[in-house]
Order: structure tokens, then C-alpha cells, then sequence
């Protein structure tokens, strides 16, 4: 008979006193697990089972039917730049899988600042008109087919700089004096885009809509589980782009008939009513009409 413990009987007790701390105290770390016993514990079983297996946690099934069944469900893979199908989605509406839709790109706000070069027409303006705006100077209307226009300004872009002046705390009637006296073979401008505006892209349910009603061009109700709810659009907006397109001084029948030919992905870019009204008071809704530049944007 021996005196002393076999190296394999201590070992043994090592696991029983392992599992004795675990069950009078749950947080007590593990000190074995079944990969890693050795083979004497396997044997018999008496390594601590401190986790349930996977195939147990929150009653995940690996059975490879099951498997099978859930993949059946997914939807069938789609080459770049086409629309991919919603399940469960209310009218089966669609959704775009990649940002290359061409209305997402011309409505794009880009961080950053951008510098442009402008040239004065034959009548010696460049077809901007400016309003300044807690110490900023904002562009309140770009005319059609202007120097302005052909440099790719647009409604709501902030002013920085005019040729290496900073135009922050200017007045409307300062901005408006400085680029009348500028050169009229070069005025440099730096711009950020639109800095109080934002944009939002919708998919058009099966009969053609979007989900929201508007009027005067303000955003007044959102249809309940539309895709303009879904996308976050909200109320007491107005619209200024759709798809890029500038649609400020439009009729409603306009916007409308626009985002009716619009296709079925619709980008629109909006900002806050209180801002918007601030920017066109004393603005004659017939100059935004007749002067505005409503072109579609090159891409």
C-alpha cells in the first residue's frame, strides 16, 4: 500500500475542489475546459461544464435541415447597381444596394471647401444674389445660365472667401458691394455645400409613391410605414432639390410632375422651414420662378 496520493489522485482532487468553488460560487473563473483536460478527467467526466454547448445558447440550431430552411429565405444576390427586392416590406418596395444611382450623386453635399473661379457677363454680373445669416453669407438664388450657374453654385451654399477676404460677419449689402466692384475677368470663391440643407433617399412604392403630401413646397404630412417614414423625412421642411434639381419657386403640379418622372429612387434635399422662409423673406416668389436656375446638374 502506498503512503502517499498517486500523481493522478491529486490531480483527480484538483477538479473535484475546481467544481466544489463553481457551484458554491458561480463567478469563481474557470480553470478547465473540455478541450483541454487531460484524458483522465475526459474519462471520467469530470472536467467543470461551465457554458452551455452552441448548439444550446439562446436555442441556436446548427442542424444542417435547419441551416438549409434559413438560407432559402435570404434574397438572391444582384450585380452592382441594380435594386434588390424587400422582404416583408410593405407594397414591396425596393431598395437601392449601392450609392451609384445617379440622383444620389447629383444631390451629393460634400464636406469641405471648394474653390471656384467666375468671370462677369457682358452686363458685368455674375447672377448671384447672397443673404447673411447668423454672421454667415449664404447664396439666396443662382440665375439660370450665369456665370454663377455654369460654376456649379447652388442655393444654400455658404460663402468663405471672395478673392482671399473672409466674408464671415458681412452684410447682404457689403457681399453684394464687393462682388459688384470685383474684376470682371476673375473673382475667386471659396464655398462649402449647402451647409443648412440635407438629403434623403426614398423608393417609390408600387403605385408611385413616396409618402409624404406637401404644400408651397413645405413637407406637411408623412404617410404612416411609407418609405419617407422610413428614411427619416420630416414635417416642417421645405424641398429645394429633387435629384439634384433645384425646385424653388416651382408649383406644387410642378414638384409633383417631378418626382413623378423622378424613377424609382428619389433623392430629395431639404431644409428646416424656419431657415428656408428666413432666407426668401423679401425674396418676390416671381424671381425665384422666372430667374432661378432649375437645369438638371451634370454628373
Amino acid at each position: 500500500m502506498s503512503l502517499y496520493p498517486s500523481l493522478e489522485d491529486l490531480k483527480v482532487d484538483k477538479v473535484i475542489q475546481a467544481q466544489t468553488a463553481f457551484a458554491s460560487d458561480p463567478t469563481t473563473p474557470a480553470i478547465f475546459s473540455e478541450a483541454s483536460a487531460p484524458p483522465v478527467f475526459q474519462e471520467k467526466g469530470l472536467y467543470p461544464r461551465l457554458y452551455p454547448e452552441l448548439s444550446e445558447f439562446m436555442g441556436l440550431c446548427l442542424e444542417e435541415e435547419e441551416i438549409r430552411r434559413s438560407m432559402s429565405l435570404l434574397p438572391q444576390s444582384v450585380s452592382a447597381g441594380q435594386l434588390a427586392p424587400r422582404p416583408g416590406a410593405v407594397n414591396y418596395t425596393v431598395a437601392p444596394v449601392t450609392g451609384n444611382d445617379v440622383g444620389v450623386r447629383r444631390a451629393e453635399i460634400k464636406q469641405g471647401c471648394r474653390e471656384v473661379f467666375l468671370c462677369k457677363d457682358q452686363d458685368g454680373r455674375i447672377g448671384l444674389r447672397v443673404k447673411s445669416i447668423d454672421n454667415g453669407v449664404f447664396i439666396q438664388l443662382v440665375q439660370a445660365n450665369s456665370p454663377a450657374a455654369l460654376a456649379s453654385l447652388r442655393f444654400g451654399d455658404q460663402l468663405l472667401q471672395i478673392n482671399g477676404e473672409n466674408c464671415a460677419g458681412w452684410s447682404t449689402d457689403k457681399t453684394h458691394k464687393v462682388l459688384k466692384q470685383a474684376s470682371g475677368q476673375r473673382i475667386s470663391i471659396i464655398a462649402r455645400d449647402r451647409p443648412f440643407e440635407r438629403t434623403v433617399t426614398m423608393h417609390k412604392d408600387s403605385v408611385g409613391h413616396v409618402g409624404f403630401i406637401l404644400k408651397n413646397g413645405k413637407i406637411t404630412s408623412i404617410v404612416k410605414d411609407s418609405s419617407a417614414a422610413r428614411n427619416g423625412l420630416l414635417t416642417e421642411h421645405n424641398i429645394c432639390e429633387i435629384n439634384g434639381q433645384n425646385v424653388i419657386g416651382l408649383k406644387d403640379s410642378q414638384i409633383t410632375d417631378i418626382l413623378s418622372t423622378a424613377g424609382s429612387v428619389v433623392t430629395i434635399t431639404i431644409m428646416p422651414s424656419f431657415l428656408y422662409e428666413h432666407m426668401m423673406k423679401k425674396m418676390a416668389s416671381g424671381i425665384m420662378k422666372s430667374l432661378m436656375d432649375h437645369s438638371v446638374p451634370e454628373v
